[in-house]
């Protein structure tokens, strides 16, 4: 099952997808956010949930897209209860992608002596000596960051802006799955999209402590909203657009089987912090890439257009590449 968000007669609607024509209007006064609450309340598949509250009304999937009414498929009506984080080095091809971004000489960590290794090859490693543990076993934490709160979401097919400080506007075409956390405390997955998770990698290559900085961004996710079993092997392509023409395209893998840690063991390491299981939250992350453009030195515009297509998750997600005002200097001033 795949559901949208989207804007109907200015109302957050939530609807089915039927096939990439129409789409069939789901009862939800909280969007896709109160379906997850339910199915958590009721102990019911939030599948069954969906189905239960069905309409007869359907909606022109292609009107929505092109007059720009998708919205993120879950979100919360409270920005600062969505948080938006992530992990790195999660696939098996994202060391050499790194090594690549930061001049590393390694690209078979597996055949060099720990002494010789850098931290990024190190961290590699460890998730594929020990990432995908037995169930209910604990494998190694992964790296992980923080991108923000759901003020750095945007909607899929609208602008994603840069900073004016940014020196690089990068995509990252990832897997992304989606939380809500219930009264008790127990994050509960409703489901997976797309993901543009959107990173300086300038910044970031300049030194890796400044991976944090890096990802203080905007991101986008949709627009759909997978729900069901996962497969373990998905086969997608990221591409970039300028001027109606394919400036960069490449293929990318994700899913379990081409991953050095299990979903289990990245949920395990975000999910066992106490301030991550606030009752009502929603939480966006994103599991990593081993695909970038700024890999093969391309360099984006303003203009451009990213798209990313993972067939198995729904529709392609589309933004277009934005800019930021400039605040100046940003320093604090003193009461």
């Amino acid at each position: 099952m795949r559901l949208i968000q989207c804007l109907n007669d200015d109302q957050l609607t939530v609807a089915m997808v039927i096939d990439e024509r129409e789409v069939q209007v789901v009862d939800a006064d909280e969007g896709v956010y109160g379906l997850a609450r339910r199915a958590i309340d009721e102990g019911k598949p939030l599948t069954a949930v969906v189905e239960s509250a069905l309409t007869e009304k359907r909606l022109d999937y292609a009107q929505i897209v092109a007059e720009r009414r998708l919205l993120p498929p879950l979100t919360h009506s409270d920005p600062a209860h969505c948080l938006v984080t992530g992990t790195g080095l999660t696939h098996l091809g994202s060391a050499d992608t790194r090594s690549a971004m930061h001049a590393a000489a390694m690209s078979s960590p597996d055949r060099v002596e720990e002494s010789e290794l850098t931290d990024s090859m190190r961290m590699f490693r460890m998730g594929i000596e020990a990432g995908k543990p037995k169930a209910g076993e604990v494998g190694p934490q992964p790296e992980w960051f923080y991108k923000g709160d759901g003020d750095c979401v945007v909607a899929p097919e609208t602008d994603i802006p840069s900073p004016a400080f940014a020196q690089d506007a990068g995509e990252e075409p990832e897997l992304a799955g989606l939380y809500v956390v219930g009264q008790d405390g127990t994050p509960w997955r409703v489901g997976y999209a797309i993901g543009n998770e959107f990173s300086d990698h300038v910044t970031e290559r300049f030194n890796y402590l400044w991976l944090a900085h890096s990802k203080l961004r905007a991101c986008s996710f949709g627009p759909e909203l997978f729900i069901g079993e996962l497969p373990e092997n998905l086969e997608g392509t990221s591409r970039i657009v300028r001027d109606g023409r394919t400036l960069w395209e490449k293929p990318f893998l994700t899913g379990e089987g081409n991953m050095a840690h299990s979903l289990a063991n990245l949920e395990h390491h975000h999910f066992k912090y106490r301030n991550f299981r606030r009752p009502g939250d929603v939480h966006v992350h994103f599991f990593g890439t081993a695909t970038l453009s700024f890999a093969d030195k391309v360099v984006v515009e303003p203009g451009d257009r990213y798209e990313i297509d993972l067939p198995a998750l729904g529709r392609p997600l589309r933004n277009t590449l934005g800019s930021e005002e400039d605040f100046g200097y940003a320093a604090a001033k003193a009461l």
